[in-house]
């Protein structure tokens, strides 16, 4: 359920919303005085904030400010000010929406509906999951580029864990040294394609329970390596 902070002075106004928001399934919370609504606002955690602007203490602008320093929050500001130069302040100060007294109240509750929907649709665009692969108790975090054994972080060099991650994503697939080396190094060390054995070392010293017998990075003997799945 939505969670709404009304600001406003006007008792009955503020009742008003609060009725039909609550029909409309939200549960909604009022502040009948500025500084009392701007410490909620900073300290709680709402989905949408319901602001007039003239209020004992601090006003309306003062708190949008406030809150848009603080939080992404949708901000709906309510106000008897019809002048374009205050819907241009309020919108400046980083408000959503901007609705002058008197209104329908089932035009707040549309507009909270949609403000609410949009913020919704963004978070959910903007969380990202990390890519990740994971075999046989090895996770390698391609995204944050860490690396865990049976749940035990291990410390990867930049290029151990970019020869990790190449094998892991093409696993069953034999690659030369000279493959290993063109697609991990370019052209860093040309010719030097005996690191690419150095680094396999390393890497199977992280992962392996045994190095003898591996169980994921396997040695095809005069071709190169491969990873198992």
């Amino acid at each position: 359920m939505s969670k709404v902070l009304i600001i406003e002075d006007e008792v009955a106004i503020a009742d008003l919303e609060k009725d039909y928001l609550e029909l409309s399934g939200f549960h909604v919370e009022i502040e009948n005085n500025g500084n009392q609504g701007l410490a909620r606002a900073l300290s709680e955690e709402f989905d949408m904030f319901i602001l007039d602007l003239m209020l004992p203490g601090v006003d309306g602008f003062e708190i949008c400010k406030k809150i848009r320093e603080n939080k992404n929050t949708p901000i709906l500001m309510v106000s008897a000010k019809k002048d374009d130069i205050d819907k241009i302040r309020g919108l400046g100060l980083g408000a959503d929406d901007y609705i002058t007294k008197p209104f329908s109240p089932s035009e707040l509750v549309a507009r909270v509906k949609a403000h609410l929907s949009r913020y919704e649709r963004l978070i959910n665009s903007s969380v990202q999951e990390n890519d990740v692969i994971e075999i046989r108790g090895l996770k390698i975090d391609k995204t944050a580029r860490r690396v865990w054994v049976n749940e035990e972080e291990k410390q990867f060099t930049t290029k151990e864990f970019d020869l990790l991650t190449f094998l892991a994503q093409n696993p069953n697939h034999v690659f030369s040294k000279e493959e290993l080396f063109s697609q991990i190094w370019d052209l860093e060390s040309v010719g030097d394609i005996a690191t690419v054995t150095v680094h396999i070392k390393k890497i199977r010293e992280k992962i392996e329970f045994s190095t003898t017998k591996p169980q994921y990075i396997e040695t095809i003997w005069g071709v190169g390596y491969r990873f198992k799945v």
